[in-house]
């Protein structure tokens, strides 16, 4: 599909022509997110960059009954940006400026396009930082932050995006401009801020957010324990919470992704063992050398062979770095890797993570495992060859078959990735049919003639549901293709 000449020639009056692009190499650009497993190319893409410019062609769009899309950075892992139906693409980056800053509220407003870790960046100085903080901070956007209720590993104390966003501007599906919340916590009302919060982007295309900032803590202590098994690292997660203690961060890599760090970072992680697990405080400098005490003394009582402390910022940036661009790392080991998103119960990581590595062994393929121990926020990496047909559709096997294990466990279908395309026919699993029309009546409320990422969430007609054995439709005809779906890395998330 390609854009008609009277619509194109509108956009490029609005816009100019420089920012209206449908040429074959920005269209195949645009063809996928981070999720390289699945691809469809855009009509075309449309660089506003004024909120009046991004208004006219909402407009536009929408009169002509034309299918559109934001996208960011294009970071996600579960397909949010892939453009279905022939969408148009509404590239955001271009909004880029950081609004305000008010201290005394503690907030900061800026464009959308912003970087996750410019935010930092800028109040850094002033004592201040954006909790939320994803593996991919260095090049995710706020916007998609917001459209997947991103995480990160420090939210297990700070708590996800949908806690530090305090107000959002926001187009919406017919070009209405709307404003939600403000620099403050609670108005009066039903939340629709939080509702349009983790909404992957079909109820309307924000312009403007609202942060929250956080005062910097005066002190952190970083530690890392070691253990010879996931099993033991995975007893001390539930030792550290059960004693009422809730570390700024609890991350765990097992024995591949340490090979894969050291091998590409070199942070200094012992080879031989079979997990690591960081564990950071923070707070206030009393108090805080005693709690550490206590924490390392529970890891060795559950298991942990050794106990090592940052004595330094650099010794703990450097472990932090390793954890962070983790994902990155892989490409020392295998020339790619799909990247899952389960949650489960704490209580439940030693059984599902036994389960995990069974389901690689059973399909012949390794998976490595780093993820945010604390809340049970699973990313197992399958490792597989983009070249080999076959290891591509072993690779979709084993991530279905983790989702499966994640919902027998009483866990999620996401943490932090979002639903997407890549597990809509999934929700039939997990919600009820009456409860999958409830969830589409609210998007409909926002969106009504699914003119806003079509195709994302919720299962599709004509899509047989998702089998917990099964390829559903939309990941067969990918196999067919793998030089095309298959990218030679990953994004980190």
């Amino acid at each position: 599909m390609s854009f008609e000449k009277n619509i194109r020639g509108e956009c490029v009056r609005i816009l100019g022509a420089e920012w209206v692009k449908d040429d074959p190499v920005t269209l195949y650009t645009y063809r996928c997110d981070g999720l390289t497993l699945y691809t469809a190319p855009p009509m075309g893409v449309l660089f506003p960059g004024t909120v009046q410019e991004l208004v006219s062609v909402v407009k536009l769009l929408h009169q002509h009954k034309i299918s559109f899309i934001a996208r960011g950075a294009g970071t996600g892992l579960s397909g949010g940006a892939i453009p279905q139906d022939g969408s148009v693409i509404i590239e955001m980056a271009r909004f880029k400026e950081v609004h305000e800053v008010d201290m005394i509220n503690r907030t900061i407003t800026v464009g959308p396009g912003v970087i996750n870790l410019r935010i930092t960046e800028h109040v850094n100085g002033d004592g201040y930082h954006y909790a939320p903080d994803p593996s991919s901070q260095k090049a995710c956007t706020i916007g998609g932050n917001v459209a997947e209720n991103s995480g990160g590993p420090h939210t297990l104390k700070y708590g996800v995006t949908v806690n530090h966003v305090l107000g959002v501007e926001m187009v919406l599906a017919d070009g209405e401009l709307v404003t939600l919340g403000a620099n403050h916590f609670g108005l009066p009302g039903p939340d629709l801020l939080g509702l349009i919060t983790g909404s992957e982007g079909t109820f309307g295309i924000i312009s403007k957010i609202i942060c929250r900032l956080t005062p910097n803590p005066e002190k952190a202590v970083t530690m890392l324990g070691i253990y010879k098994s996931v099993r033991d690292a995975c007893e001390s997660v539930s030792s550290i919470i059960g004693h009422g203690i809730i570390p700024a961060a609890l991350e765990m890599l097992d024995r591949i992704m340490i090979s894969a760090v050291e091998k590409a970072l070199k942070p200094g992680f012992p080879l031989d063992a079979e997990a690591v697990l960081i564990v950071e405080l923070d707070g206030l400098s009393d108090g805080l050398d005693v709690e550490a005490e206590v924490v390392e003394k529970l890891l060795k009582e559950t298991g942990a062979i050794t106990v090592n402390r940052a004595r330094d910022e650099v010794e703990r940036a450097k472990i932090w770095r390793a954890r962070k661009e983790a994902f990155g790392a892989i490409g020392q080991i295998s020339p790619s890797y799909y990247v899952q998103d389960g949650v489960i119960p704490r209580s439940k990581l030693p059984e599902v993570l036994d389960e995990i590595s069974a389901i690689g062994k059973k399909h012949g393929l390794t998976v490595a495992n780093v993820f945010h121990a604390g809340d049970g926020n699973l990313h197992p990496l399958i490792l597989y060859d983009y070249e080999n047909p076959q290891e591509v559709e072993k690779a979709h096997a084993i991530g279905e078959e983790i989702l499966s294990s994640c919902i027998r466990h009483g866990g999620t279908l996401s943490g932090e990735h979002g639903i997407g395309i890549e597990k809509a026919e999934w929700m039939s699993e997990l919600y009820s049919g009456n409860s999958l029309d409830n969830m589409q009546n609210v998007r409909a409320f926002f969106n009504p003639e699914n003119l806003l990422n079509p195709g994302k969430i919720f299962p599709q007609p004509g899509r047989c549901a998702e089998s917990k054995s099964g390829t559903p439709p939309q990941q067969a005809s990918a196999l067919n293709k793998p030089k095309m779906v298959a990218s030679k890395s990953g994004i980190a998330v």
